[in-house]
């Protein structure tokens, strides 16, 4: 769990970021910080810049203007990447045929860090044995992964992605693939990551409705960073009712 002083470490800042694509401007001078044990949902609509922002974070792109902080160091001194976790779009678009098992996908992200990957030791299989029963996949590990739902496809990319036990995880679009019957399921998982396991999680959607009583924390983007603050507020802002007057849905039952 995380502890009350831990909740004032800053994992990641975000200081002043603008980016291009050519002469379209996506992020404008967008700043804010992202703290441990945070569950923050990174809102807007389509073309708001958040998966941008995500990959300006990642150090998949580089921005034009301003710096990214991760753990305290600069996206060009940071080598601590295991302390990361990301599931990125369409994880799970994958060929059915492929013959890869569960576990096999898992055990993918036990490379992430080391330089000289060697054969599975005990801790690792402790750590494989723990990713897959907290996304709930346990008794499916030898399966192959092409026979999965959508939605149970994606809780494996996401045991790949914390099973170094990273101290943030973020995920882009995570309901891509999953239906509406194991929705509120795998958002309780999500929450048990964040609450019981205290890992940081950024999820960044599309969805005004995942503001729901799962997320802590929210920013809010349109190019510029419109919101930035706890749910509580949020449901009080200015940016709040425009999305409500711009005829998005919204549901917002934080209990």
């Amino acid at each position: 769990m995380v502890s009350l002083a831990d909740k004032s470490k800053i994992l990641i800042d975000i200081d002043d970021v603008s980016f291009n694509y050519g002469y379209t401007t996506v992020l404008n001078r967008v700043s804010f910080l992202i703290h441990t044990g945070d569950f923050l949902a990174l809102i807007g609509p389509n073309g708001s810049g958040k998966t941008t922002l995500l990959k300006v974070i990642l150090g998949l792109l580089k921005p034009a203007q301003g710096v990214i902080r991760v753990f305290g160091s600069t996206i060009n001194e940071f080598r601590s990447w295991y302390k990361i976790g990301y599931v990125p779009q369409k994880a799970t678009h994958i060929d059915p045929l492929f013959p890869v098992s569960v576990e096999e996908v898992v055990a993918m992200g036990l490379l992430s860090g080391k330089k000289d990957p060697k054969p599975s030791k005990k801790s690792e299989s402790i750590q494989l044995e723990k990713a897959l029963s907290l996304v709930g996949l346990e008794d499916l590990k030898d399966w192959r992964i092409g026979k999965l739902s959508g939605g149970q496809q994606q809780r494996v990319f996401i045991a790949r992605a914390i099973v170094n036990q990273p101290e943030i995880l973020f995920l882009d679009e995570p309901t891509t693939g999953v239906d509406t019957r194991t929705h509120d399921h795998f958002y309780e998982m999500l929450d048990d990551l964040n609450k019981k396991e205290g890992m940081t999680i950024v999820l960044v959607t599309h969805e005004i409705g995942i503001i729901n009583k799962h997320v802590s924390q929210v920013a809010c983007l349109n190019q510029s960073l419109v919101y930035h603050g706890t749910h509580s507020e949020f449901c009080r802002s200015a940016a709040f009712k425009e999305m409500l007057s711009g005829g998005h849905h919204v549901v917002s039952h934080q209990h």
